[in-house]
Order: structure tokens, then C-alpha cells, then sequence
């Protein structure tokens, strides 16, 4: 029998749901040497089905975190789109073909299809080499917040109190555990008990398109079922989504209402099932034939819905991601890839604001940048929600979605689907003043991929390699020709005075701790010493790079050119732990970095 007593814990970060929000949240923040613990309601990680679909701009982020490559080596990767619409003879035809992720400076230039539960092992996996996992079965059944002020403007307080109930406890094991946390992370969900705990309302509306998802490996002749494919048919419309192995996902448009139960205008899965899914895709794929396969992995129902939370954080004390504050339609693979770049946005705040590098009021722009993406998330998603989900143009339907437009969008669309076009505003973590110096690495914006070449070896690398999510802010110093005798005197000028600017904001004096320095040079692999680089923008002999090709002369250079740098007057880019330029300046302007991290860091 448990035990009626009552376990008591003190953590920085308390983490509530463990689905790929809240488990990314946890690995970076675990990584970073926080003290962070994670619960979740199910006794077990999700097995099949979900979220499914990794972007382009998500499998960069991952990569940030080394954690990339399992990804790509078990995933399926979508290159080709193919769209099909009403034939001549009464059913669909392939209209055209046309490659899927439209983001042209993608560095990884597909879309990754795996099943939740593996990208979810991901970082299990992770935070087991670090002897972390998922406490389970738990759920919150009380969270109070202090209203002390000066509690909570300290971020070494922990004024957040939350009561957990473990579902399943073992003999003589507690069944209520109370935890006292510095910050809270709710990433439990649309359903989010975070979320309704604190009265935070989600804004935006229900639409009248029902959808059905099944997974299941197919038999079949329909030409393109290896690519992703958008087929308009006059009975509805589908998506073929490839998948892992030889499994596909379709999503079905439901053409009636008969799922829906009147009284409480939910979806009713008893009244559906996979079969009845696939007889009604049938009807859309015709002439095209599929068979009934033996099981289907997964499958669902749902009516889009389309809203924002009214506030993604109470006091910056508690926080909420993914599911919890945004939910839309699935089809364009926004959901996961949402929910983790929230994560992704917020870990890097609250680690610098636990350490004491920053000011705890860095993490009002948690909300500031997420909620205006996911308030562009849903008007995006409300346009392609209709262009999917509306009726093709015919000689019968005039008003039906031309294939043209649905192209046209499908292709406008791709930075925002591909994660690669985010673009955040003006803030205290944003400065535009300078954006000339570097006219084509826009401030806000992720870092454009290049590759340079390291001065000591002669060694390519892409450049989004040398910013890993290691929570320092990444210093990029273009700094023209290392080899000119005159443009050494100014580096050395250039270097006393980013002395002066990082110095009051390093621990024990060490700038590496919080600014991770790297140099691109101008001069060539055949002439280059890097050790003419004054030391600060060499702490390592790996830390200078030239902007010139490998030794086969196949890939490298361009680089100041692509990135719209001048090659004599060079520039300093901002990189943010995040990978987002936060900064530029030219070297006369080099002052101005120090009110830019006055503005939200903490003197050391």
C-alpha cells in the first residue's frame, strides 16, 4: 500500500507534460546544468501515431543540440510534392510535380516524416545519459503562485508551489509529492490544466472541417505515394504523408457531419472508424485503388480549430508551450515543430536568468516573440485550412480553389512552413540600427547556412555547426583581411574596445563563459596564419576561419558576399543562443553592443 505521506522537492524548473514540448524544454535545460524534473500523466511514452512531420528549420535546431542525426537516420525525408486534381474522366489526375520544401537557403531542404513516439525516444534517450527521465504516472492537482513581489523579481526564489498526485505509487512509496520550483513550463496539451489553472483564455474559433488521420502501410497503385501528395478530388480532399519504412499517413476529408455528436459539437470516434476513413479516401484516389491493409498503426478525427492563448506566461514565473497555448490544423506540420521552437526560444532565457546573466525581465520576450508567431501561425493556417479543405474548381464550381492558387500558396507559404522564414521584431534582444553592415544576414532572422573554411587545417564547416545551443550568445567578427598590416592595427583596436563591452558582463572575468568568439577572415588558405588574430577573437586555435574554398575547391567562399558584408570594413554579427542574429555592427559603431547586452544582461 502507498504510504500517506508527502514528499517534498525543491527544483529550479518543474516541467508538466512530456510530449516533444516538454521533453526538448528538459533536455536543454538539463543540458545546461539545470535542476529541472518533468511529469507526465501517461505510464508510458506515446507508441504510435501523433505528430509526425520535422521541418526543415526544426532539423537545424535539433542539430544545434547534437541530436540531428538519429533523426535523419530513421526518418523518412519528403523531397518531391505532387498535386493532383479532377480529371476528364470523373477522377483525379497528377497535375504537376514540384520539389516539397520551398525555402531556397534550407539547409536541410526536406521535411522529415517519424512517428511521435520515436521522436519522443530522441530525447529520452538524451536525458538517460544524463541519468534523467519522465517521473510517471503524475498528474498537478494544485499550483499557487506568490503575489510577493520582491519573491517574484528574484530569480533564486522559488514562489511557484505545486502539488502532484502520483497515480500508480509503489508500496511504501508516497502518493503526493509537493514541489517548490524557481519556474514552471506547462506543456500539457490543448487540454493544458496549466493553462485553465490560471484563468488564461484561448482566442480564436472552431471551423466546419472535419478531417480523419490514418497510418497503415499501404497496397496500392497510385503512382506518387512516396511523395507527399495534395489531391483536390470532387468527392474531398486528401494528403498522402510518406512515412518511416513502407508506412503512409492520409489525411481524409470527412464530407459529412455523421462523427460529430449534436449536443456537444465534439467528434465522436465511436461513430467512425479506420475503415470507414478509407472507404471515404477511396472515393478521392479513384481511378486509383487501395487496398484494405491487415491493421492500421494509428488513426483519428478531429474538427480544426484554430486558437491563441490571451497570454503565454503569469508573472515570467509560469510559462506555457506548444499545444497549451496555440492549436491548428495538422496538415501544413506546424504543431510539433511549433511546440519545440517555443522551447527552443524559452530555455536559453531562463537558464541566463538562473545564472544571474540576465536580467529576469529578458523573459517577457518569451511572449512577445512566440505569441506574435503563433497569432501568424493561425492566419496562415486559417488560409491553407481553406484552400485545403474547399471544394476544386470546375466548370461546375467557378468558385471552387484553382490549382494555380493552391500552388501559389502552397509556395508563398513555404518560409513560414518550413520554420526557415521566422522573423522576430524589434526588442530588447532585437536591434536593427546597423542591419546595413550586413545587409543580407537579417537581424531577427536564424543564421544563414555557409560554409568557411578553419585557417589552423584548412577544414570546412557549415557555419550553423559553430553555433551550438550551448547558451552563450555566438559573436561573429568578419573582420575583413587578417593578413593586411593595416587591418591589423584596426582588429587590435577592435579587440581593446569588445574587451571593454563583454567584460562587465563575464563571470570571474572570463568572456568565453557567456560570449563564444569566433573570426572570419578574407585572406586566403594558402597565406593565412591564424594566430595573427589579436587573442580575443582567437580563445582557440579553432576559432578563426576564412571565407575561401576547401582545398578541392569545390565548396566554401562567397560568404561576405552572401551575407552582404563588406570585405574591407568587415562587421560583428550577434548570434543569439537560439541561433538568431540578435545584432549587427560595424567597427566603428562597435560601442553601441555594449547598450545593446546592457539592456537585458546582468553586470557579472
Amino acid at each position: 500500500m502507498p504510504t500517506s505521506l508527502t514528499r517534498e522537492t525543491d527544483v529550479d524548473v518543474l516541467v508538466i507534460g512530456a510530449g516533444p514540448a516538454g521533453l526538448f524544454a528538459t533536455n536543454a535545460l538539463a543540458r545546461a546544468g539545470v535542476n529541472v524534473k518533468v511529469i507526465d500523466q501517461r505510464p508510458v511514452k506515446v507508441a504510435a501515431g501523433q505528430a509526425d512531420g520535422i521541418q526543415p528549420r526544426t532539423i537545424e535546431v535539433l542539430q544545434s543540440y547534437g541530436l540531428a542525426d538519429k533523426l535523419l537516420k530513421e526518418g523518412n525525408q519528403m523531397h518531391m510534392a505532387a498535386f493532383y486534381n479532377p480529371g476528364p474522366n470523373g477522377g483525379i489526375e497528377l497535375t504537376e510535380r514540384v520539389a516539397d520544401a520551398t525555402a531556397p537557403t534550407a539547409r536541410f531542404p526536406y521535411e522529415v516524416t517519424l512517428h511521435q513516439g520515436a521522436i519522443e525516444s530522441i530525447f529520452l534517450d538524451s536525458l538517460s545519459e544524463m541519468g534523467l527521465g519522465v517521473t510517471r504516472p503524475f498528474v498537478p492537482t494544485s499550483i499557487q503562485l506568490s503575489e510577493d513581489e520582491n519573491e517574484l523579481k528574484d530569480p533564486q526564489a522559488r514562489p511557484v508551489k505545486v502539488i502532484l498526485k502520483n497515480l500508480d505509487p509503489l508500496e511504501d512509496e508516497p502518493d503526493t509529492e509537493i514541489i517548490h520550483a524557481k519556474f514552471v513550463i506547462g506543456a500539457d496539451g490543448a487540454h493544458s490544466w496549466v493553462r485553465k489553472n490560471f484563468g488564461i483564455a484561448m482566442e480564436g474559433e472552431q471551423t466546419e472541417y472535419i478531417w480523419g488521420v490514418c497510418d497503415f502501410v499501404p497496397e496500392t497503385d497510385f503512382p506518387d505515394i512516396r511523395n507527399k501528395s495534395a489531391v483536390h478530388s470532387d468527392n474531398g480532399s486528401c494528403m498522402v504523408i510518406p512515412r518511416e519504412g513502407d508506412k503512409v499517413r492520409l489525411y481524409i476529408q470527412m464530407t459529412d457531419r455523421d462523427a460529430v455528436d449534436a449536443s456537444t459539437g465534439r467528434v465522436d470516434k465511436s461513430r467512425v472508424g479506420p475503415d470507414k476513413l478509407l472507404e471515404v479516401a477511396r472515393k478521392s484516389f479513384a481511378p486509383y485503388t487501395i487496398e484494405t491493409p491487415e491493421s492500421f498503426d494509428w488513426w483519428t478525427i478531429y474538427i480544426i480549430g484554430q486558437r491563441v492563448a490571451s497570454k503565454f506566461s503569469v508573472n515570467e514565473r509560469v510559462f506555457i508551450v506548444g499545444d497549451a497555448c496555440h492549436t491548428h490544423s495538422p496538415k501544413a506540420g506546424q504543431g510539433m515543430n511549433a511546440s519545440m521552437n517555443d522551447s527552443h526560444n524559452l530555455v536559453w532565457k531562463l537558464v541566463h536568468a538562473l545564472r544571474g546573466w540576465a536580467d529576469i525581465s529578458l523573459l517577457k520576450t518569451y511572449e512577445l516573440e512566440r505569441r506574435k508567431y503563433a497569432q501568424d501561425l493561425i492566419n496562415f493556417d486559417k488560409a491553407f485550412s481553406k484552400l485545403f479543405s474547399g471544394k476544386p474548381r470546375s466548370e461546375g464550381n467557378e468558385d471552387g480553389v484553382s490549382h494555380e492558387e493552391f500552388l501559389q500558396a502552397f509556395q508563398t507559404f513555404g518560409g513560414f512552413t518550413t520554420g526557415i522564414g521566422i522573423h522576430y521584431g524589434e526588442s530588447a534582444i532585437v536591434h536593427t540600427t546597423h542591419q546595413a553592415a550586413s545587409s543580407k544576414l537579417v537581424i531577427g532572422q536564424r543564421v544563414l547556412p555557409h560554409i568557411f573554411v578553419r585557417a589552423a587545417d584548412g577544414r570546412p564547416y557549415e557555419i550553423q555547426d559553430l553555433l551550438p545551443a550551448d547558451t552563450r550568445f555566438k559573436v561573429l567578427v568578419f573582420t575583413g583581411d587578417s593578413g593586411n598590416k593595416e587591418q591589423r592595427a584596426r582588429l587590435d583596436d577592435l579587440a581593446t574596445e569588445l574587451k571593454g563591452v563583454f567584460s562587465p558582463f563575464a563571470p570571474e572575468g572570463d568572456v568565453t563563459k557567456v560570449f563564444d568568439i569566433t573570426s572570419i577572415s578574407t585572406a586566403k588558405k594558402e597565406k593565412v596564419n591564424y594566430n595573427d588574430m589579436p587573442a580575443l577573437f582567437r580563445s582557440h586555435w579553432s576559432k578563426v576561419f576564412i571565407d575561401d574554398v576547401d582545398s578541392r575547391g569545390i565548396i566554401g567562399g562567397g560568404g561576405y558576399k552572401y551575407y552582404g558584408i563588406d570585405e574591407k570594413d568587415g562587421a560583428i554579427v550577434v548570434v543569439r543562443p537560439d541561433g538568431y542574429v540578435g545584432m549587427v555592427s560595424p567597427f566603428d559603431r562597435a560601442s553601441d553592443l555594449k547598450s545593446y547586452f546592457a539592456g537585458f544582461m546582468a553586470k557579472a
